[in-house]
């Protein structure tokens, strides 16, 4: 597990660390910068995560065939993920480009931060094709029990958008377009990297190319619970950046630094649940039941282990970091007490990915929509009585720590009954 767990630590915290260079680069533009790409990052995030049943559903699949013995029918599976990719991809192009400026409407974005937020959205919404190539392809080679090779990727795509953010933004003098521009450029690289792999890949094992229309539409269907689990998810955080907007922009600016530290946690977190989508899914394809079990408890005991060591880090490294992302007093003064809530709720965060990634790798698809849907219900009241009720920021992360707990608890029943464990090939 562990072997499948560091290298998918690394792969993971790239991705994230994309937005918090961007933060960094553009907060010394200005707070009405920095509180524009809070909004336009929310957006294009929900835009891309919203599919990221591309790289769950495909990792759950294609272990499950490696594990009963058919490698070529997992690439195959593997390619189909990639068809649909690129078809989603070219989709959200043609929605978000034009819808950019009532989208950050929509958002609460005050008039100064709106300008800075429709660029980069505008921007940035270019790339989302290569973002859902690389999601299924990582699905792919995570399947495989490779997760060497999304490092490499992850780091190359990480220092190549890191550089042209300081080239494009300060050397070319392009401001807030230039680090969306370079985002743009490194995933675009990064997609044509795990193209040239999965391609090698099938013609090894004679998998066909082509797009196969039956293969892309059962590969939809497969990932329409997790489409609805990720929707629900992506409704939690877009609530809680919108409470955040209309709190002001020193404390969205605020928030778009926690929100870019909880997702660079978060995404730590679910490498043990990125192994656990690939063990869990061998075991079960293998009909070893035992197995499946014994897994789910070590990784919950790592999720919980690392949750903690997280947690003292982020008290610990508080002064090291915030002044890497802003210079503003009051941001920092609103963004310290956010960051102590994001800090206690970790170990609940440990738990709540490893089991997400348990029942994703058992193919537990409805259960995980259902139980997003009831968290959903108890966190956006919660949420949206906090401009009322006069709280802050902090009464913001606050509502995200009860919506961890509420995940932990839904999950750890599902986990508790054994319902998850249907073994096979195919999950029936």
């Amino acid at each position: 597990m562990i072997a499948l767990a560091l290298p998918a630590f690394a792969a993971l915290v790239a991705e994230p660390l994309f937005v918090m260079a961007d933060s960094a680069v553009v907060g010394h533009l200005g707070t009405t910068q920095l509180a524009g790409l809070g909004v336009a990052a929310a957006l294009l995030t929900t835009a891309v995560n919203v599919f990221v049943f591309l790289a769950y559903a495909t990792t759950a699949a294609v272990a499950r065939r490696v594990g009963a013995g058919d490698l070529p029918g997992a690439v195959r599976q593997g390619m189909d993920g990639i068809w649909l990719a690129l078809l989603l991809g070219t989709g959200m192009i043609c929605l978000a480009v034009p819808a950019a400026p009532a989208l950050i409407d929509l958002f609460g974005a005050s008039a100064t931060a709106a300008p800075h937020a429709v660029t980069y959205l505008r921007v940035s919404a270019l790339g989302i094709p290569a973002m859902l190539v690389v999601l299924a392809a990582t699905g792919v080679l995570r399947g495989l029990q490779n997760t060497r090779t999304p490092l490499y990727v992850a780091i190359g795509g990480f220092a190549a958008n890191a550089a042209l953010n300081v080239l494009l933004v300060y050397g070319a003098g392009l401001g807030i377009a230039g680090s969306a521009w370079g985002t743009v450029i490194a995933q675009c690289g990064m997609a044509a990297a795990y193209l040239t792999v999965v391609v090698r890949g099938a013609r090894r094992h004679g998998a066909s190319l082509r797009p196969d229309l039956t293969g892309i539409r059962a590969c939809a269907q497969a990932g329409a619970p997790l489409l609805i689990r990720t929707l629900s998810l992506r409704a939690i955080l877009m609530i809680a950046t919108a409470v955040a907007a209309r709190l002001g922009d020193t404390d969205v600016a605020a928030h778009q630094i926690a929100l870019a530290l909880w997702n660079l946690l978060s995404f730590a977190l679910d490498s043990i649940a990125i192994a656990g989508q690939a063990i869990i899914g061998r075991y079960l394809g293998a009909g070893d039941a035992d197995g499946a079990r014994a897994a789910c408890r070590r990784m919950v005991e790592w999720g919980i282990a690392s949750g903690v060591v997280l947690g003292l880090l982020v008290v610990a490294a508080r002064p090291l970091f915030i002044p890497l992302f802003t210079s503003d007093a009051a941001v920092r003064d609103a963004l310290l007490p956010a960051l102590l809530v994001v800090a206690v709720a970790q170990p609940l965060s440990g738990v709540v990915y490893v089991l997400d990634g348990v029942l994703i790798g058992a193919g537990d698809g409805p259960y995980l929509a259902w139980a997003m849907i009831a968290t959903l219900a108890v966190f956006a009241p919660a949420a949206l009585l906090i401009p009322a009720l006069g709280g802050g920021l902090t009464a913001v992360w606050c509502a995200m720590a009860l919506m961890m707990a509420a995940r932990m608890t839904t999950l750890g029943l599902r986990a508790r009954s054994g319902r998850w464990i249907v073994t096979g090939a195919v999950r029936a």
